[in-house]
Protein backbone atom coordinates (compact mmCIF):
# COMPACT_ATOMS: atom_id res chain seq x y z
CA UNK A 1 0.00 0.00 0.00
CA UNK A 2 3.24 1.96 1.02
CA UNK A 3 4.58 1.80 -2.73
CA UNK A 4 0.92 2.67 -4.49
CA UNK A 5 0.37 5.79 -2.32
CA UNK A 6 4.23 6.93 -3.58
CA UNK A 7 3.99 5.75 -6.80
CA UNK A 8 -0.04 7.83 -7.00
CA UNK A 9 1.71 10.80 -4.80
CA UNK A 10 4.04 10.98 -7.31
CA UNK A 11 2.67 11.15 -10.44
CA UNK A 12 -0.07 13.82 -9.23
CA UNK A 13 3.11 16.06 -8.49
CA UNK A 14 4.83 15.61 -11.69
CA UNK A 15 0.93 15.97 -13.35
CA UNK A 16 0.47 19.26 -11.62
CA UNK A 17 4.63 20.45 -12.11
CA UNK A 18 4.19 20.21 -16.18
CA UNK A 19 0.96 21.58 -16.05
CA UNK A 20 2.14 24.37 -14.39
CA UNK A 21 5.48 24.82 -17.11
CA UNK A 22 2.47 24.80 -19.87
CA UNK A 23 0.57 27.58 -18.38
CA UNK A 24 3.70 29.40 -17.87
CA UNK A 25 4.23 28.47 -21.32
CA UNK A 26 0.98 30.13 -22.60
CA UNK A 27 -0.21 26.64 -24.37
CA UNK A 28 -3.51 26.25 -22.76
CA UNK A 29 -5.14 24.42 -25.68
CA UNK A 30 -4.41 22.51 -28.62
CA UNK A 31 -7.27 24.00 -31.34
CA UNK A 32 -6.90 26.89 -33.50
CA UNK A 33 -7.89 30.37 -32.95
CA UNK A 34 -10.85 29.18 -34.71
CA UNK A 35 -11.86 26.07 -32.92
CA UNK A 36 -12.07 23.99 -35.89
CA UNK A 37 -8.25 22.71 -36.83
CA UNK A 38 -5.25 21.81 -34.57
CA UNK A 39 -2.72 24.11 -33.82
CA UNK A 40 -0.03 21.63 -34.54
CA UNK A 41 3.08 23.95 -32.65
CA UNK A 42 0.86 23.75 -29.01
CA UNK A 43 0.34 20.82 -29.85
CA UNK A 44 3.83 19.41 -30.43
CA UNK A 45 5.13 21.90 -27.09
CA UNK A 46 2.39 19.87 -25.19
CA UNK A 47 3.49 16.44 -26.22
CA UNK A 48 7.19 17.54 -25.53
CA UNK A 49 6.60 18.49 -22.04
CA UNK A 50 4.26 15.71 -20.95
CA UNK A 51 6.60 13.42 -23.21
CA UNK A 52 10.21 14.56 -21.85
CA UNK A 53 8.88 16.30 -19.18
CA UNK A 54 7.11 13.40 -16.88
CA UNK A 55 10.78 10.96 -17.51
CA UNK A 56 13.18 13.31 -16.70
CA UNK A 57 11.46 14.09 -13.27
CA UNK A 58 10.83 10.52 -12.74
CA UNK A 59 14.61 10.13 -14.22
CA UNK A 60 15.96 12.69 -11.34
CA UNK A 61 13.88 11.38 -8.54
CA UNK A 62 15.16 7.85 -9.50
CA UNK A 63 17.62 7.72 -6.69
CA UNK A 64 15.21 9.20 -3.76
CA UNK A 65 11.94 6.75 -4.99
CA UNK A 66 14.13 3.27 -5.45
CA UNK A 67 15.65 3.64 -1.86
CA UNK A 68 11.90 4.17 -0.60
CA UNK A 69 9.93 1.56 -2.63
CA UNK A 70 12.69 -0.50 -1.98
CA UNK A 71 13.96 0.36 1.50
CA UNK A 72 17.72 0.39 0.20
CA UNK A 73 19.78 1.56 2.94
CA UNK A 74 22.88 3.23 1.42
CA UNK A 75 26.54 2.10 3.38
CA UNK A 76 27.24 5.46 4.46
CA UNK A 77 29.82 3.64 7.28
CA UNK A 78 30.70 0.03 6.53
CA UNK A 79 29.73 -1.96 9.57
CA UNK A 80 30.79 -5.84 8.74
CA UNK A 81 33.29 -6.87 6.38
CA UNK A 82 30.64 -7.51 3.95
CA UNK A 83 29.78 -3.91 3.64
CA UNK A 84 33.44 -2.91 3.57
CA UNK A 85 34.01 -5.33 0.87
CA UNK A 86 31.18 -4.08 -1.33
CA UNK A 87 32.23 -0.79 -1.07
CA UNK A 88 35.72 -1.35 -1.98
CA UNK A 89 34.14 -3.51 -5.02
CA UNK A 90 32.22 -0.90 -6.69
CA UNK A 91 34.82 1.76 -5.95
CA UNK A 92 37.35 -0.65 -7.86
CA UNK A 93 34.64 -1.16 -10.97
CA UNK A 94 33.67 2.47 -10.59
CA UNK A 95 37.24 3.71 -11.36
CA UNK A 96 37.92 0.74 -13.64
CA UNK A 97 34.94 1.83 -16.50
CA UNK A 98 35.92 6.17 -15.55
CA UNK A 99 32.84 6.84 -13.38
CA UNK A 100 32.23 8.45 -10.37
CA UNK A 101 31.67 6.88 -7.16
CA UNK A 102 28.30 5.34 -6.60
CA UNK A 103 26.31 5.43 -3.89
CA UNK A 104 26.14 1.47 -1.98
CA UNK A 105 22.94 0.39 -0.67
CA UNK A 106 21.60 -3.07 0.69
CA UNK A 107 18.37 -3.57 0.40
CA UNK A 108 15.86 -6.19 2.15
CA UNK A 109 14.74 -9.25 -0.06
CA UNK A 110 14.93 -12.54 -0.06
CA UNK A 111 15.91 -13.17 -4.09
CA UNK A 112 19.09 -12.75 -5.73
CA UNK A 113 18.26 -8.85 -6.91
CA UNK A 114 20.31 -5.85 -7.75
CA UNK A 115 20.00 -2.75 -10.03
CA UNK A 116 21.66 0.57 -10.33
CA UNK A 117 19.91 4.33 -11.37
CA UNK A 118 20.59 7.56 -10.82
CA UNK A 119 20.71 10.74 -13.13
CA UNK A 120 23.99 11.07 -13.94
CA UNK A 121 27.19 8.56 -14.62
CA UNK A 122 28.55 10.85 -11.45
CA UNK A 123 25.94 10.16 -9.05
CA UNK A 124 24.47 6.66 -9.52
CA UNK A 125 23.14 4.19 -6.95
CA UNK A 126 24.02 0.90 -6.86
CA UNK A 127 22.13 -1.36 -4.67
CA UNK A 128 22.34 -5.14 -4.07
CA UNK A 129 19.72 -7.19 -1.90
CA UNK A 130 20.43 -9.21 1.08
CA UNK A 131 19.29 -12.56 -1.34
CA UNK A 132 22.08 -11.85 -3.58
CA UNK A 133 24.62 -11.44 -0.76
CA UNK A 134 23.84 -14.82 1.21
CA UNK A 135 23.25 -16.51 -2.33
CA UNK A 136 25.97 -15.85 -4.23
CA UNK A 137 29.90 -16.29 -3.74
CA UNK A 138 32.42 -13.24 -3.55
CA UNK A 139 32.86 -13.65 -7.57
CA UNK A 140 29.32 -13.76 -8.30
CA UNK A 141 28.52 -10.72 -6.37
CA UNK A 142 31.52 -9.15 -8.18
CA UNK A 143 30.18 -9.93 -11.20
CA UNK A 144 26.44 -8.76 -10.85
CA UNK A 145 28.03 -5.38 -9.21
CA UNK A 146 30.63 -4.79 -12.25
CA UNK A 147 26.86 -5.28 -14.26
CA UNK A 148 25.45 -2.55 -12.32
CA UNK A 149 28.44 -0.62 -12.90
CA UNK A 150 28.17 -1.31 -16.60
CA UNK A 151 24.65 0.24 -16.80
CA UNK A 152 25.95 3.18 -15.29
CA UNK A 153 28.87 3.73 -17.47
CA UNK A 154 26.79 3.19 -20.79
CA UNK A 155 25.18 5.97 -19.44
CA UNK A 156 21.85 3.86 -19.82
CA UNK A 157 19.44 5.34 -17.33
CA UNK A 158 19.83 8.63 -19.43
CA UNK A 159 19.39 6.81 -22.95
CA UNK A 160 16.20 4.83 -21.86
CA UNK A 161 14.84 7.96 -20.70
CA UNK A 162 15.27 9.97 -23.46
CA UNK A 163 13.94 7.01 -25.59
CA UNK A 164 10.97 7.08 -23.85
CA UNK A 165 10.36 10.76 -23.96
CA UNK A 166 10.45 10.72 -28.09
CA UNK A 167 7.91 7.82 -28.10
CA UNK A 168 5.40 9.77 -25.55
CA UNK A 169 6.03 12.57 -27.28
CA UNK A 170 4.87 10.69 -30.70
CA UNK A 171 2.18 8.99 -28.90
CA UNK A 172 0.52 12.02 -27.26
CA UNK A 173 0.20 13.47 -30.64
CA UNK A 174 -0.22 11.02 -32.95
CA UNK A 175 -3.62 10.06 -30.60
CA UNK A 176 -4.54 13.88 -30.40
CA UNK A 177 -4.39 13.49 -34.39
CA UNK A 178 -6.31 10.63 -34.78
CA UNK A 179 -8.91 11.34 -32.28
CA UNK A 180 -9.31 15.01 -34.42
CA UNK A 181 -9.55 13.25 -37.62
CA UNK A 182 -12.65 10.60 -36.06
CA UNK A 183 -14.17 14.16 -34.50
CA UNK A 184 -14.32 16.45 -37.71
CA UNK A 185 -14.29 13.59 -40.30
CA UNK A 186 -16.30 10.84 -38.94
CA UNK A 187 -18.50 11.99 -36.38
CA UNK A 188 -18.52 15.33 -38.56
CA UNK A 189 -18.05 18.01 -35.21
CA UNK A 190 -17.22 21.24 -36.88
CA UNK A 191 -16.34 22.92 -33.67
CA UNK A 192 -14.36 22.36 -30.40
CA UNK A 193 -13.87 18.64 -29.36
CA UNK A 194 -16.57 16.21 -28.43
CA UNK A 195 -17.04 12.90 -26.65
CA UNK A 196 -15.50 11.01 -30.27
CA UNK A 197 -12.67 12.93 -29.85
CA UNK A 198 -11.56 12.33 -26.04
CA UNK A 199 -13.07 8.43 -26.01
CA UNK A 200 -10.61 7.80 -29.81
CA UNK A 201 -7.66 9.50 -28.07
CA UNK A 202 -7.80 7.57 -25.20
CA UNK A 203 -7.78 4.01 -27.51
CA UNK A 204 -5.45 5.57 -29.79
CA UNK A 205 -3.25 6.29 -26.93
CA UNK A 206 -3.30 2.75 -25.28
CA UNK A 207 -3.04 1.02 -28.86
CA UNK A 208 0.15 3.91 -30.01
CA UNK A 209 1.40 3.24 -25.97
CA UNK A 210 1.75 -0.54 -26.35
CA UNK A 211 3.70 0.02 -29.62
CA UNK A 212 5.60 2.47 -28.30
CA UNK A 213 7.18 0.20 -25.54
CA UNK A 214 7.58 -2.61 -27.64
CA UNK A 215 10.47 -0.25 -29.06
CA UNK A 216 11.65 0.72 -25.20
CA UNK A 217 11.75 -2.57 -23.96
CA UNK A 218 13.54 -3.67 -26.97
CA UNK A 219 16.37 -1.51 -26.17
CA UNK A 220 16.44 -2.50 -22.78
CA UNK A 221 16.79 -6.03 -23.91
CA UNK A 222 20.02 -4.84 -25.65
CA UNK A 223 21.39 -2.91 -22.63
CA UNK A 224 20.91 -6.43 -20.45
CA UNK A 225 23.06 -7.77 -22.87
CA UNK A 226 26.04 -4.53 -22.64
CA UNK A 227 26.08 -5.01 -19.04
CA UNK A 228 26.46 -8.73 -19.19
CA UNK A 229 29.45 -7.62 -20.91
CA UNK A 230 30.53 -5.22 -18.62
CA UNK A 231 30.50 -6.90 -15.82
CA UNK A 232 32.48 -10.23 -17.58
CA UNK A 233 34.65 -7.56 -18.61
CA UNK A 234 34.89 -5.81 -14.93
CA UNK A 235 34.83 -9.14 -13.12
CA UNK A 236 35.55 -12.31 -15.74
CA UNK A 237 33.46 -13.79 -17.85
CA UNK A 238 32.78 -16.92 -15.94
CA UNK A 239 32.25 -14.79 -12.62
CA UNK A 240 29.18 -13.81 -14.78
CA UNK A 241 27.88 -16.72 -16.53
CA UNK A 242 28.01 -18.08 -12.72
CA UNK A 243 26.27 -15.45 -11.50
CA UNK A 244 23.05 -15.54 -13.98
CA UNK A 245 23.36 -19.22 -13.54
CA UNK A 246 22.60 -18.60 -9.91
CA UNK A 247 19.66 -16.22 -11.26
CA UNK A 248 18.16 -19.10 -13.09
CA UNK A 249 18.10 -21.66 -9.81
CA UNK A 250 16.29 -18.94 -7.38
CA UNK A 251 12.60 -17.85 -7.53
CA UNK A 252 13.03 -14.20 -8.54
CA UNK A 253 11.04 -12.09 -6.10
CA UNK A 254 10.08 -9.33 -8.97
CA UNK A 255 11.20 -5.22 -7.92
CA UNK A 256 8.38 -2.79 -8.32
CA UNK A 257 7.38 -2.43 -11.41
CA UNK A 258 8.34 1.39 -11.39
CA UNK A 259 12.02 -0.56 -11.23
CA UNK A 260 11.55 -3.79 -12.93
CA UNK A 261 13.75 -2.91 -15.74
CA UNK A 262 17.16 -1.78 -13.37
CA UNK A 263 17.25 -4.96 -12.05
CA UNK A 264 19.79 -7.76 -13.27
CA UNK A 265 17.04 -10.78 -12.03
CA UNK A 266 15.46 -12.15 -15.42
CA UNK A 267 12.98 -14.86 -16.21
CA UNK A 268 14.15 -17.97 -18.42
CA UNK A 269 12.97 -18.82 -21.85
CA UNK A 270 9.56 -17.91 -22.99
CA UNK A 271 7.58 -18.40 -26.07
CA UNK A 272 6.09 -16.53 -28.88
CA UNK A 273 5.37 -12.78 -28.49
CA UNK A 274 5.83 -12.78 -24.72
CA UNK A 275 9.53 -11.53 -25.41
CA UNK A 276 8.51 -8.32 -26.91
CA UNK A 277 7.26 -7.48 -23.31
CA UNK A 278 9.60 -8.04 -22.04
CA UNK A 279 11.91 -5.64 -20.00
CA UNK A 280 15.44 -8.44 -19.87
CA UNK A 281 16.20 -11.06 -22.34
CA UNK A 282 15.73 -14.96 -21.17
CA UNK A 283 18.54 -16.00 -18.79
CA UNK A 284 19.29 -18.48 -21.18
CA UNK A 285 20.00 -16.27 -24.43
CA UNK A 286 22.20 -13.97 -22.28
CA UNK A 287 24.47 -16.65 -20.59
CA UNK A 288 24.71 -18.14 -24.72
CA UNK A 289 25.43 -14.68 -25.50
CA UNK A 290 28.63 -14.72 -22.94
CA UNK A 291 29.72 -17.74 -24.17
CA UNK A 292 30.28 -16.47 -27.54
CA UNK A 293 32.01 -13.21 -26.82
CA UNK A 294 35.25 -13.55 -28.91
CA UNK A 295 36.81 -10.79 -26.13
CA UNK A 296 36.24 -9.74 -22.80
Amino acid sequence: MKRVLLFLATNIAVIVVLSIILSLLGVDRILDESGTGLNMYNLLIFASVFGFGGAFISLAMSKWMAKRMTGAEVIENPRSATEIWLVETVRKQAKMAGIGMPEVAVFDSPSPNAFATGMSRDKALVAVSTGLLQNMDKGEIEAVLGHEVSHVANGDMITLTLIQGVVNTFVIVLSRVVGHFVDRVILKNERGHGIGFFLTTIVAQIVFGILASIIVLWFSRQREYRADAGGAKLAGRENMIEALEQLKKGVTVPLPEQMSAFGISGKTSTNGLKILFMSHPPLEDRIAALRNMTTV
